[in-house]
């Protein structure tokens, strides 16, 4: 008994699994009466609840979906916009005590503690929440529903005669395709069609499948069932709901994240049928594969900007700031973390398997659902509805865990600041209606989405200069509100609002015969300023250029300097990119900061003295603690790195902090290696 692509037996599984997680939910409500007890998990989680949270809030099916439908997409460098983050994982060690040392709810009190401002901490918010729930929470849904809808695939015969059209010249398309790779003569006729399909295909116009999913009725009622799911479990128990279910839900995360590989080498006839129908290129981690390949300078940039907007995003206080101690926020920071970095190579084996399957002109129009496409073609009765129950656990896990943290925001540093005699009872009721609202507005987001690369890339640059602003609020006393303002303003203009939402609808901008150049780049023509660039009648290749989606303007700016953007390589402007929205901020704040007053001593020593004031292993030992701080806040001056008068408050390790460093590195150069050798294995070398 079948309905669509599922069997009733998936459907059992789906619905047990959403059972269980409104029960937790509805258990853990009891604990969740207090601000700190709803928002903070009442800062009692242990190593083994922080590591499920950070593992949980780290590992999403976003994670999987995009990792697989990029290395689809660009062979094993691909998978780099994820897995250069185990490069992070020593850096982890040191900063999520300092998240638990701020003794803080949320990331928007920092600004407020450090700098006695409460507008820059109500605008933080404020930017947060939109960020968020656009593009993470959005995201979240998008990902989820491109993956639903691909195993929920219309038979031809209930084809309408539009989505016949659409798949038959995605099939001409790729046909078309194989014949010029192959080194054929295309006649002038089919030349001229291969140009006009392309731009079609750029304009996401043609499709390999259809999806009973792809009408406006089956897309919306799919992320409202859904949000209402998630919503049930975290409105009754909040942060103790989301972490208990992170325990369940891991589980699950690394069954979906297995589960298609051993199917995926069957089915193509074994683990030595992976070099025979993955070109070796594609086997490379840096480059080889093609136009879409990422180089070791990309790498590095995309390493960089995650480095630093890592410090802005909302979630940091949340998860560490609900451990009981230090030792918990960092045993759960790295080990759920290091648990993520070995899923993501199992997602990359998937995207290889998804290339063995998919080529030619069995290729997919959308890579994204390259995932989805696996599970259906793939899994049996019963597996399959554990992959959806999988995916929907590792999915709901992160919205869960950001949809808590935008509700702590709002009701803290929004509803908080409007109405400050608020009883905690108010403040908890006032967090649960705000996540209803949060998951409507991200329902509506995900609406208006289509491409996961393109947000992947919005999401890595979003949260960079609130990163940048709160890695020097740990670290440089002379750091003034007034240059966070400014750099905050500066980049998101020059990040979000004119290369998103401007340049793309100014036609002086978007067919300008400078901005919408493309260069040839093994044989095929790659734009240089925009993202993509189509002719304005996709029928007539004589019409004008036009640029779409999203303006590069790092590299226009870049290249007025000097830089000749259009002499590099694809990979080498994703670099240049990436490269200077890393360190645009940091110069930002740093001359601004030079122009601006001292901030006030008084309080930057508090600040700081705090910072370096171990959490205590009681209440008691806690208060007594603080309270030594508060009359006497330099005596840790001895502590820092450059000397007790410097402005800058690096400190000397201990051992705890080294050691835990040195182990670190070796787990991250251990995991690359071994995944470097499994690459080397597959490709037959």
């Amino acid at each position: 008994m079948r309905f669509g692509s599922l069997h009733i037996v998936d459907l059992l599984v789906i619905f047990a699994y959403l059972a269980i997680v409104i029960y937790i939910g509805r258990r853990a409500a009891a604990a969740a009466k207090s601000e700190e007890g709803y928002f903070l998990a009442g800062r009692k989680l242990g190593k083994l609840y922080q590591f499920f949270l950070n593992f949980g809030n780290a590992t999403d099916a976003n994670g999987a979906v995009s990792t697989a439908s990029l290395v689809y997409q660009k062979g094993a460098s691909g998978v780099w916009l994820s897995l250069q983050t185990l490069f992070m994982n020593p850096y982890y060690w040191f900063m999520n005590p300092w998240f638990r040392r701020v003794r803080l709810v949320t990331v928007a009190d920092l600004f407020e503690d450090r700098f006695g401002t409460r507008s820059l901490a109500r605008f933080y918010a404020i930017f947060q929440i939109i960020a968020t729930v656009i593009v993470i929470i959005g995201f979240g849904n998008l990902v989820g529903y491109k993956v639903t809808s691909s195993l929920l695939v219309k038979p031809e015969a209930r084809w309408t005669a539009e989505e016949r059209v659409s798949v038959e010249g995605y099939q001409e398309l790729r046909a078309l395709e194989v014949s010029f790779a192959a080194g054929e003569t295309l006649s002038a006729e089919d030349e001229s069609r291969l140009e006009v399909l392309r731009d079609l295909n750029k304009r996401g116009e043609l499709r390999s499948f259809v999806s009973w999913l792809d009408s406006n009725t089956g897309k919306w009622a799919y992320y409202i069932l859904y949000s209402i799911v998630v919503g049930a479990y975290i409105v009754m128990g909040g942060l103790e709901a989301a972490a208990i279910n992170e325990a369940f839900q891991g589980t699950l995360i690394v069954i979906f994240s297995i589960i298609l590989i051993p199917f995926g080498l069957s089915a193509i006839g074994g683990w030595a049928q992976l070099s025979e129908r993955v070109p070796p290129e594609m086997f490379n981690l840096l480059g080889g594969g093609g136009a879409s390949s990422i180089g070791g300078w990309e790498l590095f940039g995309i390493f960089l900007i995650s480095l630093v907007q890592i410090h802005g995003i909302i979630g940091n206080m949340s998860v560490s700031g609900s451990a009981k101690n230090e030792y918990a926020a960092r045993f759960g920071a790295v080990s759920g973390t290091y648990a993520k970095r070995v899923m993501i190579i199992l997602w990359a084996f998937c995207g290889l398997i998804a290339i063995a399957l998919y080529q030619g002109a069995d290729a997919l129009s959308d890579p994204d659902s390259a995932w989805g496409m696996m599970s259906l073609q793939l899994l049996k009765p019963g597996f399959l509805g554990l992959m959806m129950a999988g995916l929907l656990a590792a999915n709901m896990s992160t919205i869960a865990s950001q949809t808590m943290a935008v509700s702590a925001l709002f009701t803290r540093n929004v509803y908080g600041y409007l109405v400050p005699d608020a009883t905690p009872t108010q403040i908890v009721r006032t967090g649960r209606w705000a996540i209803v609202v949060i998951l409507a507005i991200g329902v509506y987001a995900a609406a208006n989405m289509s491409d996961v690369y393109q947000v992947v890339q919005l999401m890595l640059t979003v949260n960079v200069p609130f990163g940048a602003s709160v890695m020097l609020i740990f670290f440089w006393r002379r750091l003034t509100s007034t240059a966070v303002w400014a750099t905050v303003i500066i980049s998101a203009l020059l990040n979000i609002v004119v290369p998103s939402l401007v340049a793309p609808h100014m036609d002086s901008v978007a067919r300008s015969e400078t901005l919408t150049q493309q260069v040839d780049y093994n044989g095929k023509p790659v734009p240089v300023f925009f993202d993509t660039v189509v002719r304005e009648n996709p029928e007539d290749m004589t019409s004008p250029l036009v640029g779409q989606k999203r303006l590069h303007t790092e590299l226009v700016i870049l290249n007025k300097l000097g830089l000749d953007v259009a002499a590099l390589s694809p990979s080498g402007r994703n670099a240049a990119r990436f490269i200077f929205d890393g360190l645009f901020p940091f110069l930002v704040l740093w001359i601004v900061s030079r122009l601006t007053k001292t901030p006030d001593q008084r309080r930057t020593d508090l600040f700081f003295g705090k910072m370096k004031t171990p959490v205590g292993a009681t209440p008691a030992l806690e208060d007594e603690a603080m309270a030594e701080t508060g009359r006497n806040p330099g005596r840790f001056n001895d502590t820092k790195l450059f000397g007790p008068n410097s402005v800058w408050e690096f400190t000397k390790w201990d051992k705890l902090d080294a050691v835990g460093f040195i182990a670190c590195l070796c787990v991250s150069f251990g995991i690359l290696g071994a995944f470097w050798l499994l690459l080397r294995a597959a490709a037959g070398a």
